[in-house]
């Protein structure tokens, strides 16, 4: 079992990255390699964390109890 504190710690930088990266990438098909991009992704990206972040509270654990059912099947 994974400390509760580890495990928050771990959904923040997770969510973190995959925020920077998604509202990066998602912007940049957006608007291209523009100046407005580089003034744009920022604001996204602060819009987008704190959005992950919660809905991994949700999705997380309902994630795991998926994985387990997938492997308890397999498995049998």
């Amino acid at each position: 079992m994974i400390e509760k504190k580890t495990l928050l710690i771990a959904q923040a930088l997770i969510t973190m990255m995959m925020a920077s990266s998604m509202s990066g990438i998602m912007s940049f098909i957006a608007l291209g390699p523009t100046v407005e991009w580089l003034t744009e992704w920022p604001k996204a990206f602060l819009i987008a964390w704190p959005i992950a972040f919660c809905l991994t509270l949700v999705v997380g654990p309902l994630g795991f109890k998926m994985a387990g059912k997938i492997v308890g099947r397999l498995a049998a």
